[in-house]
C-alpha cells in the first residue's frame, strides 16, 4: 500500500547506524557537502544533531570513489581520560601546551600518512619514497602502537624537556628540533610526491565523545585545529577535515583567533524548513516504491494528515525543532510508532501530540546536557518558567531574570555562571540555546513576516530592541507552559 505507515523508515538518529540503512540513497548533497568535497572548506561546525557525522560518512564514501586513501579517526582513536593521566598539568612546568599538541598532531598525521602509503603502494613505496621507507623501518617497524600511543609518545618527548631536569641550552635545541618536526621535515617532498600519485584524506569526527572540558581536552582540540590548518597547505591532495560541535568550539578560547583568521575554511551546518522537508520526503520515497515522480507534498501527505490543530502538519512538526535533522527524524519516528500502535493509516494529531510529550522531555534534557560545560545545570534555569504563559513581555521577562539573580526565584542549585551577571545576560543565554523566540520582522521565502523567530531561523538580531518573547514549542509540554 502506498500509504502504509509502517513501511516508512525515517532512518536512525545517528549516522553511524544509518549508513547501512539507506543513508547513501537518501542523503542530500547540500552546498556544504559540495564545498567540503571540493576542499573549499575543511572544518565543520554544527550543533548536536545537525548532521555532522552523516556528512563525514558520505564524504568518506565520495573520496573512496575518487581513489583516495581515506582515514576516518573517531573516539576509539583517542581518549581524554588517558590524556590527563599521561601528562603533567601545564602549571607544573608552564610548557605551552598548544604548541606541543600541535607538533604532536602533525607528527601523528604524517606518520599515519606514510604508513598508509606504505600499505597501499607496497613495493613501489620503497623506490618512490626511499627516505620515508627508511624512517618507518627505523622508528615504526612492526609497531603495533595505536594512533593515540604515537601521539602521546611524541608529546611526552616534548613534555620531558619542558618539565624535565635538562640544562637550558640542551632543552632549547632539542625542543626546537621537536617543535619543528625536523626528523620529519626532510620526508615532506616525498610525501608530496606520494599525494600527487594518490590523494589522502583524514576525516576526524566526534571529538565531543568523552569530552570533559579539561585543560588537556581543550589543548588537544586547539592543537588539532592548528595542525590541520598547517598540513592542509602541504598539497591539494593531502587534506585534514575536522568536525566539531559548535558549543565546544565556542568553549575553547584559543580557537577564537583561528576562526577569525580562517573563517573562509569553516563550514557551519544550518538547515531551513525546505531542506528539512526534502530530508524527510526523500526518506519516504526511499521506503515506498513508485513515488519518484510525486512532488514532495504528495509524498508527505501519503503518510501524514494534512493538518494538525488547523496548522499544516509539517509546519507543526518542524516548529517543534531547532531545525536539526536528528530532531525531526526523532519526532516523526515517535509519532509513527504511536500511529502504528493505534492502527492508523496516517500519522495524525493524536499520534503526534502523544509522541510530543516524551519528545519534549527528552529534548529539554538534551539541550541542557549539550551546554553542560558552558552553563552547568541549565535545566534548572528552564524550570523557573514551569507553568508560565508561553508569551512573555520583556518587562515580565526582565523581572523573572532579576529575581533569579537576587535569589528571590530559586533555581534548585546555585548557577555559578550567573554570578555578577545582569538580566540581559540571562535573556541572551536563553536565546542562544534556543529556549526563547523573539517577536520581530524577518524575511521568510523572500517575504517580510512579523512573527516569533528563534536563533535557528535568524541569528543576527538586536535582542535589546525586542519587546516580546515566546518559549519555544519544543520545551512547552515538558514544562507545562500554557498556550
Amino acid at each position: 500500500m502506498l500509504n502504509d505507515v509502517s513501511a516508512v523508515k525515517f532512518g536512525a538518529p545517528a549516522a553511524e547506524r544509518d549508513i547501512n540503512q539507506g543513508l547513501k540513497d537518501y542523503f542530500i548533497e547540500t552546498g556544504a557537502f559540495n564545498r567540503l568535497k571540493n576542499h573549499r572548506k575543511t572544518i565543520i561546525l554544527g550543533n548536536r544533531g545537525t548532521g555532522k557525522s552523516a556528512l563525514m560518512k558520505m564524504l568518506a564514501k565520495h573520496f573512496r570513489t575518487e581513489n583516495a586513501i581515506v582515514i576516518e579517526m573517531t573516539p576509539e582513536d583517542y581518549s581524554y581520560d588517558l590524556l590527563q593521566s599521561a601528562l603533567k598539568k601545564e602549571s607544573d612546568g608552564s610548557w605551552a601546551k598548544v604548541s606541543a599538541f600541535t607538533a604532536s598532531w602533525k607528527y601523528l598525521l604524517y606518520v599515519i600518512a606514510l604508513k598508509k602509503y606504505q600499505e597501499a603502494l607496497k613495493t613501489s613505496f620503497k623506490t618512490t619514497a626511499k627516505n620515508s621507507h627508511k624512517y618507518l623501518r627505523n622508528n615504526h617497524k612492526g609497531s603495533q602502537q595505536s594512533s593515540f600511543d604515537i601521539f602521546i609518545s611524541y608529546l611526552n618527548r616534548i613534555e620531558g624537556l619542558k618539565v624535565g631536569p635538562y640544562e637550558a641550552g640542551i632543552k632549547s635545541k632539542e625542543l626546537q628540533h621537536l617543535y619543528k618536526l625536523e626528523e620529519i621535515i626532510e620526508l615532506l617532498p616525498e610525501l608530496k610526491k606520494l599525494a600527487a600519485r594518490k590523494p589522502i584524506i583524514f576525516l576526524i569526527d566526534e571529538l565531543d565523545k568523552g569530552w570533559d572540558g579539561s585543560e588537556d581536552a581543550k589543548m588537544f582540540v586547539a592543537g588539532l585545529f592548528q595542525a590541520a590548518l598547517s598540513l592542509n597547505e602541504l598539497s591539494s591532495n593531502f587534506k585534514v577535515i575536522i568536525s566539531l560541535r559548535k558549543e565546544l568550539h565556542d568553549n575553547i578560547p584559543t580557537l577564537y583567533d583561528d576562526y577569525q583568521k580562517n573563517i573562509d575554511l569553516f563550514e557551519g551546518l544550518e538547515w531551513d524548513e525546505d531542506s528539512l522537508f526534502q530530508l524527510i520526503t526523500k526518506r519516504i520515497e526511499h521506503s515506498i516504491s513508485g513515488l519518484a515522480y510525486r512532488n514532495p507534498k504528495e509524498k508527505w501527505n501519503l503518510i501524514f494528515a494534512e493538518k494538525i490543530m488547523d496548522i499544516d502538519s509539517f509546519k507543526y512538526i518542524v516548529s517543534r525543532t531547532l531545525y536539526r535533522p536528528r530532531e525531526i527524524i526523532q519526532l516523526c519516528t515517535e509519532s509513527q510508532d504511536r500511529a502504528i500502535e493505534k492502527r492508523r493509516n496516517k500519522i495524525g494529531i493524536n499520534s503526534v501530540v502523544s509522541a510530543e510529550a516524551k519528545y519534549s522531555e527528552n529534548r529539554t534534557k538534551d539541550i541542557s546536557a549539550e551546554y553542560k560545560f558552558q552553563y552547568p545545570n541549565l535545566i534548572n534555569l528552564f524550570e523557573v518558567f514551569r507553568g508560565k504563559e508561553c508569551s512573555i513581555k520583556r518587562s515580565e521577562l526582565e523581572d523573572i531574570c532579576s529575581k533569579i539573580i537576587l535569589g528571590d526565584l530559586k533555581t534548585g542549585v546555585k548557577l555559578n555562571w550567573l554570578d555578577g551577571q545582569n538580566e540581559e545576560f540571562i535573556i541572551n543565554i536563553l536565546w542562544q540555546v534556543g529556549f526563547l523566540l523573539a517577536k520581530t520582522t524577518a524575511t521568510v521565502n523572500n517575504e517580510q513576516c512579523h512573527d516569533y523567530f528563534g536563533i535557528h531561523q535568524i541569528s543576527l538580531i538586536n535582542l535589546g530592541n525586542i519587546k516580546e518573547f515566546s518559549i519555544h514549542p519544543m520545551f512547552r509540554i515538558f514544562l507545562g507552559i500554557k498556550e
